[in-house]
């Protein structure tokens, strides 16, 4: 009676052992379908990509540009992959014998292989790329003079610029990495960042609040992709995030916080750093995207196991808190999809 209980015991252990290979074996053949499936998109991508950037990244002038060594003032439109069908829109012009004329920062959503547009003041801005030209344009003509606000002496982003070959003269070129004014409640900021011996700086100037001269100039990792407005804690006053990207192979996200206080004053916000969290690190390599949604800081990234996206994303909300020694963004939800 003990061997038939032994063996039935012994068998039984083999056939629990060896559904619990299969079962492993049938995970990690499933998670090697995600994997490649993951690299396969990726490259998939990377292949659409390159067919776009040879239509349409690249550096643009106006008719001026060429005339630059006889001293004319000229303006250049910057184009580059923001990745998830967006391009990066940097008008930039000549300053090296005075103020830049023109300096406007954009994102713009695909509208199709030709097209994009982007949103300003409530007004939709379209980048019509043809012929190797681009041509910059609100969607509706009476309000060309919305573009006109991000340039001097009568100047307007608005127009047509030819494609060139190889990189804008560096001798020349207005060296601002970003620029942006947003507003709300009243209340406006002009943010700006540039590159000051190897090391990228942040500039957030406040206009409108009863405390003149507000501004914070500090240096920060990475460079900045973008800066959005809200009032995130729903006071009256404006708060102001701005988010930047590490460079290399991780391209860790970081977000740099501004509030103000009753449209009095400007102060900074903390922002917590999640690889002090193991649960929340866990996977993570960088590639971060943000946004403001309503009042709540959103971050999404891909999980990586093994150095390769897994096909899955976190997602992490953020709130803004009252703290005694300043307002801090604090972790409100964490899901994973």
């Amino acid at each position: 009676m003990k061997v038939k209980v032994i063996t039935v015991f012994i068998l039984g252990t083999l056939l629990v052992v060896s559904c619990k290979n299969k079962t492993d074996e049938t995970t990690s053949e499933d998670q090697l379908e995600i994997t490649e499936s993951v690299q396969e998109k990726r490259k998939e991508t990377q292949a659409k990509l390159s067919k776009a950037e040879k239509l349409i990244f690249g550096s643009y002038v106006d008719d001026s540009y060429e005339k630059r060594n006889e001293g004319y003032d000229w303006v250049s439109v910057a184009v580059s992959d923001a990745g998830n069908d967006r391009i990066k829109i940097k008008v930039r012009s000549r300053a090296d014998k005075k103020r830049p004329t023109c300096t406007f920062d954009a994102t713009a959503d695909r509208v199709d292989d030709n097209t994009y547009s982007s949103i300003l003041d409530g007004k939709t801005i379209i980048y019509k790329f043809e012929d190797s030209n681009l041509t910059i344009s609100p969607e509706k003509p009476e309000f060309e003079g919305i573009l006109a606000f991000y340039c001097s002496g009568g100047a307007n982003v608005a127009g047509t610029y030819s494609k060139i070959n190889g990189e804008l003269d560096s001798t020349q070129i207005d060296k601002t990495l970003f620029s942006k004014v947003l507003s709300l409640q009243d209340i406006g900021f002009n943010i700006s960042s540039i590159k000051d011996n190897g090391k990228n700086t942040l500039t957030v100037y406040a206009f409108g609040l009863e405390q003149p001269d507000q501004t914070f100039t500090i240096e920060i990792e990475g460079e900045v992709e973008d800066a959005e407005v809200e009032d995130l804690n729903s006071d009256g006053s404006p708060d102001v995030v701005v988010f930047a990207q590490a460079s290399g192979d991780n391209q860790k996200g970081h977000v740099y916080g501004f509030t103000t206080n009753n449209k009095k004053s400007m102060s900074l916000i903390s922002f917590p750093s999640i690889e002090n969290r193991s649960e929340l690190a866990e996977g993570y390599q960088g590639h971060d995207e943000f946004a403001l949604v309503e009042t709540s800081l959103v971050r999404r990234f891909p999980i990586y196991e093994n150095d390769q996206q897994t096909g899955k994303m976190r997602q992490i909300s953020y709130k803004l808190k009252e703290e005694e020694a300043m307002r801090q963004f604090e972790i409100d939800q964490v899901n994973e999809f």
